[in-house]
């Protein structure tokens, strides 16, 4: 089975932390030779399944920067997607990754996956997405094949409740 990776555009950092969406659902995205959505629920079964996902740099196996099992790569499916929270480490990688992200510079978020038994359907060029094995998410410092999706970087310091009541505002106007 292969595993395949798909991108997205939207991370927010806060403190030593970064946050956004590794996939968006319902949104249709040109993959190749065809067009793919993903459906809300495609990602459940696979988190509720309590294996370890990583979060890495560039799909780069060599590029940890966080993993469920110890707690630093928080993962969920909400309304808009798949949402994840990340610890970065005080690592050059992690603060490379934080400074890039606070600058706007990263180009977004992407995930591995492959597809069990009965996950896809296909109608034409058309790829519905029903369940995934996921496998990590990324951080991608290029383009990402879905254009929801986001990565960014925030300073806990310096932020007051009305400017995260306006993130908030911007995060859900998006969806």
């Amino acid at each position: 089975m292969n595993i395949e990776k798909r991108a997205a555009t939207e991370t927010r950092a806060e403190g030593r932390r970064i946050e956004g969406y590794a996939a968006v659902f319902d949104q249709e995205t040109r993959i190749g030779d065809f067009t793919e959505v993903i459906r809300k629920g495609s990602f459940a079964a696979s988190l509720a399944s309590g294996s370890d996902k990583l979060a890495l740099v560039d799909h780069d196996s060599g590029k940890v920067l966080a993993r469920t099992k110890s707690g630093t790569l928080r993962l969920q499916e909400d309304e808009r997607g798949l949402r994840f929270s990340v610890d970065l480490p005080e690592t050059t990688l992690g603060r490379d990754i934080l400074a890039l992200a606070s600058r706007g510079d990263i180009g977004g978020a992407s995930f591995a996956f492959t597809v069990p038994d009965g996950g896809e359907s296909w109608s034409g060029d058309k790829r519905e997405l029903r369940s995934l094995n996921l496998h990590e998410i990324s951080i991608v410092q290029s383009f990402p094949a879905y254009s929801g999706t986001s990565v960014q970087a925030r300073s806990r310091q310096n932020r007051t409740d009305a400017d995260r009541r306006i993130a908030l505002l911007e995060l859900e106007g998006r969806s």
